[in-house]
């Protein structure tokens, strides 16, 4: 019998030069990492913050992070079956509901809810409508608190649940405030309408923030659900930087009422200040 064959180790060419696999591939691209598995996944959440991003495509996370894109398609799919991150319809990629109900549990969200709601209960004893403490989150106000009566107007907003920024009391007050860049990202993006007194148009809605930058306060009616209204307030952090905005929705009458616009302002300079903030004088 004819001696067997050796095994061959790799491909060799006709030039005499192994061909190149898909991981040596990968190896050319990127430097090595020797990062271990729980700072690749990490890298992986960074990726959406720093700059920041509502969802990302798998390559625009491997470029990001520096990781190989088939290890980035393995560690995406455990964060996607952890929830941690989220496929959308476009094949995009955004942060899961799952980080969320995690972080809620850290200190610096624990104690905004914690420090807020006396002043949110304060305000709903004043007005008996419906209170809400929202964050900046992506493209979406996340809604950390809500206080609702028996008898306050029907909203579709939850504890946990997000809402489009232009469509929103909360929501407008928290882009109004938001660095100009995260402005122009979501300016450029769609803007549903929702009802037909949503505000779409990019250029009516920059004017409508200038607005409220300049008053302190976003007053809107009948832009997210029919019948209801709303009047908002940024929230100060000891840097003077805007970290929330509290919110009241009341059904829609003629003319808004001067005490729940005022309400809303002293409850938002009330958390301000329980969060170290000091207005400057002078």
């Amino acid at each position: 019998m004819p001696p067997a064959r050796p095994r061959a180790s790799s491909v060799v060419l006709m030039s005499g030069k192994p061909a190149q696999s898909r991981g040596t591939e990968d190896a050319a691209a990127f430097p090595v990492d020797d990062r271990g598995v729980a700072a690749r996944l990490f890298a992986i959440l960074d990726a959406f913050t720093a700059p920041p991003a509502s969802s990302l495509t798998l390559t625009a996370i491997s470029q990001r992070t520096g990781i190989p894109l088939t290890t980035v398609h393995r560690l995406v799919g455990e964060w996607t079956s952890w929830g941690g991150l989220a496929r959308q319809e476009d094949g995009r990629y955004a942060l899961g509901m799952r980080l969320w109900e995690v972080g809620v549990q850290t200190p610096t969200a624990r104690n905004l809810r914690t420090i807020a709601l006396p002043y949110l209960e304060d305000l709903y004893e004043s007005t008996h409508e419906h209170v809400h403490l929202a964050i900046l989150d992506g493209s979406d106000a996340l809604y950390l608190e809500k206080l609702s009566g028996h008898q306050a107007v029907r909203v579709i907003s939850r504890v946990g649940g997000r809402l489009p920024l232009h469509a929103t009391g909360v929501g407008l007050v928290l882009l109004a405030f938001a660095p100009n860049e995260v402005i122009q990202e979501y300016l450029a993006g769609p803007l549903p309408r929702f009802l037909p007194q949503t505000v779409t148009d990019p250029e009516e809605l920059r004017r409508r923030l200038a607005g409220i930058r300049s008053q302190g306060i976003a007053q809107m009616s009948e832009e997210m659900t029919a019948g209801s209204s709303s009047i908002a307030a940024p929230i100060r952090d000891r840097t003077g930087q805007v970290v929330a905005a509290v919110s009241i929705v009341t059904r829609t009458t003629p003319r808004p009422r001067p005490e729940h616009e005022q309400a809303v302002r002293v409850a938002a300079h009330g958390v301000g200040r329980a969060l170290g903030y000091r207005r400057a004088t002078g």
